[in-house]
C-alpha cells in the first residue's frame, strides 16, 4: 500500500499582538540573558498570569515558542524566527526633520523598509558613481544609484546607457531625431548623441554615505 507523501508544514500566522509577545521575549532574553516568567509577561501586557499563559500556549502550538514544563524562564524562541525589524533592508524611521525653518520635533516611530521603498516588477541593482557629470541632479562621486532594470526609458529620466556596444554611462535620456541624446547635469561635459544606446536600467534612487 502505497503511502501518503508528507507535505512540508507551513508557520501559522500570528496575530500582532502575538507579534509583539514574541519581540518582548526576544528583547528581554537579549538584555538579561534569561526569558521572562508568566508574570513579567503579564504585567508587560496588562494581562494576568492565566491570560499570559494562553498566549504562549498559542505560541507553542503554532511553533513560534519553546516551552520546558513546570520550569519559570525556560521560553525559547524558535531558532529559525525572523523579525522583520531585523531585517538588514529595514531602517527606524523615527520622525521628520526640517531642511528650512525649523519645526516641531515629533518622534514617530516607524520603520523605513529600503526593499519595499524601491520594489519594481523588473528589478533593482545598485551601481557605484565614479565621476561628476551628474553633480547638477546631486548625484557626486562614491553615491550608490539604485536602477530598475528596464531596457527603455523616458525623456528626462536618468539612466544607465550602453554606447556603441562598449562603454556604460550615468546621464539624462532623450529621444532626438539624430539619435538618442544623453545628457550631463554638470555643463562642463558636452551632451552624447548616438543611434547605438542600449538603456541597461533607470535610476530610482540614490544613498549616500556620509
Amino acid at each position: 500500500m502505497a503511502r501518503a507523501k508528507r507535505t512540508k508544514r507551513t508557520p501559522r500566522p500570528i496575530t500582532p499582538k502575538q507579534l509583539r509577545i514574541l519581540t518582548f521575549i526576544r528583547d528581554y532574553c537579549h538584555t538579561q540573558g534569561y526569558s521572562p516568567t508568566m508574570q513579567e509577561l503579564g504585567d508587560e501586557f496588562g494581562v494576568s498570569k492565566v491570560t499570559a499563559f494562553e498566549h504562549v500556549s498559542a505560541l507553542q502550538k503554532k511553533g513560534y515558542l519553546r516551552r520546558t514544563k513546570h520550569k519559570a524562564r525556560s521560553l525559547r524562541l524558535k531558532s529559525t524566527l525572523e523579525f522583520a525589524d531585523e531585517r538588514s533592508t529595514r531602517l527606524p524611521l523615527v520622525g521628520t526633520i526640517a531642511a528650512g525653518l525649523p519645526i516641531e520635533a515629533i518622534e514617530n516611530r516607524d520603520v523605513l523598509d529600503l526593499e519595499e521603498m524601491f520594489m519594481s516588477p523588473y528589478g533593482n541593482y545598485v551601481l557605484r558613481v565614479k565621476g561628476d557629470s551628474m553633480t547638477g541632479d546631486c548625484i557626486a562621486d562614491g553615491d550608490l544609484v539604485v536602477c530598475e532594470k528596464r531596457q527603455t526609458a523616458r525623456d528626462g529620466e536618468t539612466v544607465v546607457a550602453l554606447v556603441n556596444g562598449e562603454e556604460a554611462t550615468l546621464k539624462r535620456f532623450f529621444k532626438t531625431t539624430r539619435g538618442i541624446r544623453l545628457e550631463a547635469s554638470n555643463p562642463k561635459y558636452k551632451p552624447i548623441v548616438s543611434k547605438d544606446v542600449q538603456i541597461q536600467g533607470v535610476v530610482v534612487g540614490v544613498m549616500r554615505r556620509y
